[in-house]
């Protein structure tokens, strides 16, 4: 099975990490080095892209009001959506502005107690 992200263990919890880049080998064979050049910028937008190194948090349990979720990204999180919710229905917005420590937390406020899903990235 192929997975977009490279897992790997830090504090005890697993931990998305960035796509690599597309390392080019440089050939004496021209024909082989514009194909690497073309693959090149091609791939690395898409694994420039945030959303893939992202991880989906499952069964987080959101009570109404302000909530603090570990993201476990390992980096600063750039964004957020609710991908499952079982319960009430909710609105959800974030405090990600006033947090004091957005590489480690989401700060989420919901408008009823829900338990959801959530893909960070």
């Amino acid at each position: 099975m192929f997975y977009p992200v490279t897992m790997v263990m830090v504090m005890g919890g697993m931990v998305a990490m960035a796509l690599p880049k597309f390392d080019k080998i440089q050939t004496k064979d021209v024909a082989i080095n514009l194909i690497q050049d073309s693959l090149e910028k091609t791939l690395n937008p898409i694994f420039d892209n945030p959303l893939l190194s992202g991880q989906l948090l499952r069964n987080i349990v959101l009570q109404s009001g302000a909530n603090t979720i570990n993201h476990r990204l390992g980096r600063k999180l750039v964004g957020w959506f609710i991908t499952r919710q079982r319960g009430n229905a909710a609105n959800y917005y974030d405090t990600q502005d006033t947090n004091k420590l957005p590489a480690l937390t989401l700060e989420i406020t919901s408008s009823a107690a829900a338990t959801v899903d959530i893909y960070v990235y």
